[in-house]
């Protein structure tokens, strides 16, 4: 079924602006043209399906470029999301690492009696050099 791209953004709950950017940096294909007009099928839906979960799981365009368009032509979507899912949790790991390790020096802030600023700089370094 061919459709506009006011339909295509409108059942893929998106912007026709994105839709018109995904085209340009290469994550959708060339839209077809009916009367100078982007026609578009359900391909192209599900294509922009897959873009809009990719990037609710914490995927970069880049990322999302890398899905579609460097793997061996033959490379099963499986293998894709395996491969790109195995570094992006890696990834989401450290950054939970990191967020904990901040709430922790914002809880020690919370807790901070110190009446000049310069006495935080006295106690962080004293506690640094004792780790």
């Amino acid at each position: 079924m061919e459709m506009s791209i006011g339909e295509l953004a409108s059942r893929a709950g998106i912007a026709t602006s994105a839709i018109r950017y995904y085209e340009e940096i290469g994550l959708l294909p060339r839209s077809a043209r009916t009367s100078g007009r982007r026609v578009f099928d359900d391909e192209v839906l599900d294509r922009l399906l897959v873009i809009e979960v990719a990037k609710m799981a914490g995927f970069t365009l880049r990322e999302i470029r890398q899905l579609f368009k460097e793997f061996a032509p033959n490379t099963t979507a499986a293998e894709r999301w395996k491969k790109l899912a195995t570094s992006k949790l890696a990834e989401l790991d450290a950054q939970a690492q990191r967020i904990e390790t901040m709430k922790q020096l914002l809880r020690a802030a919370l807790r901070c009696g110190c009446i000049e600023i310069e006495t935080c700089g006295r106690i962080f370094r004293r506690a640094r050099a004792s780790q």
